[in-house]
């Protein structure tokens, strides 16, 4: 039985409308993200949820085996490709669905609960967004690829065929390299989806400039609705 993730959760206002569902990168846990919140420039009538889960420590090939924060295997590790261990992001997904349960639960219904991740949690917010059958209300996909296309090809989900998709790439990322950003991008766009593409002068990394560039796109997203 898939367990419930730890989280960080942090809240708007007491009851809140909105979810975002923001996963850390490689090597890293739910902290990460916690001090970008105040940058975001968010309306202060938006009553929002944040939850930051954490990754199981599993071993990573690609970093001799070394056990770390991960949500997936990399079995080799190149700018512009990737051998992942698909069965991985898989049971992830699941992780993530049962925290969509949970916010639902709570009273958010599904099309209101954003998917947010960096990196590796980029990854699977794509994964996880795009096959998910019930429509959500955005996914942002930061300094990230599509891990395994042909999956997402194959359950792709007609929910969230119009799901709003914000991704950002840092032109000088030496980690993934933005051709895996662009790369995704252009699967998506042959595929049918919209999105919002950002490059910024930066490395495998955020910067104040992104950040605000999200918050105007919540707002966006939100006031939408």
């Amino acid at each position: 039985m898939t367990e419930l993730l730890e989280t960080i959760e942090l809240q708007t206002h007491e009851t809140c409308e909105w979810s975002v569902i923001w996963m850390h990168g490689l090597g890293a846990d739910g902290s990460d993200f916690v001090p970008v919140l105040p940058e975001l420039g968010l309306d202060p009538s938006i009553s929002i949820r944040f939850v930051f889960p954490n990754a199981p420590s599993i071993p990573v090939t690609c970093n001799g085996g070394y056990v770390m924060p991960a949500w997936y295997d990399i079995i080799s590790l190149d700018k512009n490709n990737r051998e992942v261990d698909t069965a991985g992001i898989v049971q992830s997904r699941e992780q993530i669905r049962i925290l969509i349960d949970r916010e639902k639960e709570m009273g958010i219904p599904s099309h209101r609960i954003f998917l947010a991740g960096f990196s590796q949690g980029g990854a699977v917010a794509y994964t996880t967004g795009l096959t998910h059958p019930e429509p959500l209300a955005g996914i942002m996909a930061l300094s990230t690829y599509l891990p395994v296309p042909e999956l997402v090809a194959e359950e792709a989900t007609e929910d969230n065929r119009q799901v709003p998709i914000f991704a950002a790439h840092g032109t000088e990322d030496d980690i993934v390299s933005i051709e895996l950003g662009r790369r995704a991008t252009e699967f998506l766009t042959q595929n049918g989806y919209t999105c919002q593409w950002q490059e910024y002068p930066m490395s495998h990394s955020i910067c104040l400039e992104e950040i605000q560039d999200i918050g105007t796109w919540l707002n966006q997203r939100i006031a939408s609705h």
